[in-house]
């Protein structure tokens, strides 16, 4: 199976529960076989972990949800060691971040020490536990939502944590025709608390994603889209609306998100259109904003779209 038809079905299976969200479902594919997380910002209730679960559930992984909440703990996440009175001695509890899919529900509303212990994981594939590494499941993907509408009683991610996640993607409400069609299916007993009824099936298993990641990483690049993506990272630092631009880490993130971009549409090489495709999920949230720019009420997504529009396309 190739990554092209991987996407198909996958395609196909999560259409069962998710009405539209073409566009979104295609970029979260590129960021799964470039083995990247993503972060999902949008209102309640626009399927951010209906879509999740059915990717789950359509390569047959490990999904669990921690629903992030001040009072919540590091040991919440990763676990502990806890003492068995019965046989004398302490027994490591793994938490629930050792999943292969991990849905981080408002991940802005835990504090930073809680945030920093998914961080680490993200980072590193690993959890620390009194000491002890202990390394995440293969493959390990997180999903983390936010509402980009609530900020009080937030602590919003630190620029270190924002950057470890490949792409952060903006979840809009439906079309009028989509959201016509979520009506009709619920009318007609469609829920999503039982994907069972839906009839979502495994079209991709563990060994088969291994595949893919191999072949997405196979994809040619040619020096001049490195040369593209090299060009827009670093004009990110220069521009005049912004305060830090994007790191070395940006481009290789396009990198691979292109390249998973490219597979799916079936090539074995990049084209600009696949960098330009990514470039705004993947630079969005590793802009940091002048101060008067703000107040001006420009946008990161427009000032990376400006980036675009004055960089030469290579032929």
């Amino acid at each position: 199976m190739t990554v092209e038809q991987a996407g198909v079905s996958i395609r196909q299976q999560i259409a069962k529960a998710v009405v539209g969200q073409d566009r979104l479902v295609d970029l979260v594919l590129s960021a799964l076989f470039a083995d990247g997380h993503v972060l999902l910002e949008g209102v309640p209730g626009v399927a951010k972990t209906l879509l999740v679960r059915c990717l789950a559930k359509t390569l047959n992984l490990t999904y669990r949800r921690i629903q992030f909440t001040p009072d919540l703990m590091p040991s919440d996440v990763i676990g502990t060691n806890v003492f068995n009175a019965k046989l004398g001695e302490f027994q490591l509890r793994k938490g629930p971040i050792f999943t292969s899919v991990l849905l981080a529900d408002e991940v802005n509303r835990t504090p930073p020490k809680t945030q920093a212990a998914l961080l680490e994981a993200m980072e590193e594939r690993h959890a620390t536990i009194d000491g002890e590494r202990l390394p995440m499941p293969y493959p390990f993907i997180v999903f983390a939502t936010q509402n980009p509408i609530e900020f009080e009683g937030t602590y919003p991610l630190p620029e270190a944590q924002l950057d470890r996640f490949l792409m952060k993607l903006v979840v809009d409400y439906p079309s009028a025709e989509n959201e016509l069609e979520i009506l009709n299916r619920t009318a007609k007993g469609f829920r999503a608390q039982n994907l069972d009824e839906v009839g979502i099936e495994t079209v991709v298993d563990e060994r088969q994603l291994a595949e893919l990641h191999a072949e997405v990483s196979a994809v040619t690049v040619e020096p001049h889209i490195l040369e593209y993506v090299n060009q827009i990272v670093r004009a990110t630092r220069d521009h005049e609306h912004i305060l830090v631009g994007a790191s070395p880490r940006a481009g290789i993130a396009m990198l691979l998100t292109a390249k998973g971009m490219a597979a799916l549409r079936g090539r074995n090489f990049i084209t600009p259109d696949d960098v330009k495709e990514v470039a705004l999920p993947v630079l969005r949230h590793r802009l940091l904003l002048r101060p008067e720019a703000e107040v001006e009420g420009i946008t990161a997504d427009q000032v990376a779209l400006g980036l675009f529009e004055e960089a030469p396309v290579p032929r």
